[in-house]
């Protein structure tokens, strides 16, 4: 067990009706303002729960990778996103497509003075996760998958050495209710190019007009999370580049949704936080992040 301070979406500071609160991607700069909490923060290894995507919305397996460094990125497109769809299908039955869209790789140099920025969110809303789909799927596929169950599922990895800095902590599902999240409009800077990949193509703002969005566009949508006193909140501690975990981040057949089951996990908060009981001489975390479209028969 240890402790973390977590920041939250501060309700008090929404806009009124008919005004949606909005976050830039290329700085930190949103239409809200955040609310901190300290929070215990329990060692999965150690909690005596019952854990699993479709329970808690989040597991820790124990699963080797065969790459190994993550510095090339055709390597990591070309074996390891192989070796993740592989992974998925074995830990989750009845699994009949996995589409991998995205992955991020974190090194952080822990002296820097630009800091990765923490807020306990979930990477996509329900619009969000169908828009993926229609996105990387070819319209009649799409449209077919769309009526079957689907989820959106996030494997998360060290490199190189254990994550005892800036470990990630999830929120159990099970703690959490509908009216903790927030729909927030993500604001990317409108290009000219039709070029779908806006990693690296981010122009800081102008500090004076941070709150103008002028000149920037809606291309996605994710969900902020305000404060509950509910909220129980895990991570794994010192989980290894041997280790991944299963972040879900939207099912189709959850009991939020339209015809979902009761008790059936919808989503899992989460965040990146300081450990207080981190040792000073700990390396800087790297982790990769990839985000999968997973397709169920």
């Amino acid at each position: 067990m240890t402790t973390g301070s977590f920041r939250y979406l501060d309700p008090a500071t929404l806009g009124g009706a008919g005004s949606k609160p909005w976050a830039k991607v290329d700085a930190d700069v949103t239409s809200f303002t955040r609310t901190e909490r300290r929070r215990s923060v329990a060692n999965i290894r150690e909690a005596g729960e019952n854990f699993g995507t479709d329970v808690s919305g989040f597991v820790v397996h124990n699963a080797p990778a065969k790459e190994k460094e993550f510095t090339d990125d055709a390597a990591v497109r070309n074996g390891y996103y192989p070796e993740v769809e592989a992974l998925l299908r074995a830990k989750l039955p009845g699994v009949k497509k996995v589409v991998i869209f995205d992955h991020t790789i974190r090194r952080r140099v822990k002296d820097s003075p630009r800091q990765p920025v923490q807020q306990v969110h979930v990477d996509q809303t329900p619009a969000a996760a169908e828009a993926r789909v229609r996105r990387h799927v070819p319209g009649d596929e799409a449209e077919e998958l769309l009526k079957g169950r689907y989820q959106i599922i996030n494997v998360w990895r060290p490199i190189g050495h254990p994550a005892s800095d800036f470990p990630l902590a999830v929120i159990d599902w099970r703690t959490t209710e509908p009216k903790d999240l927030i729909a927030v409009d993500l604001l990317y800077p409108t290009r000219a190019d039709e070029d779908e990949d806006d990693r690296g193509k981010e122009v800081l703002p102008d500090p004076s007009r941070a709150q103008s969005t002028e000149g920037y566009q809606v291309k996605g949508e994710t969900f902020s999370v305000a404060p509950s006193d509910k909220h129980k909140f895990y991570y794994a501690k010192d989980m290894t580049p041997d280790e991944a975990m299963f972040i879900k981040c939207f099912d189709s057949r959850s009991q939020g949704r339209p015809g979902g089951k009761p008790g059936v996990a919808d989503y899992t908060p989460h965040t990146a936080f300081v450990d207080p009981n981190t040792p000073a001489d700990a390396k800087g975390r790297q982790s990769i992040e990839v985000r999968c479209l997973v397709f169920y028969d």
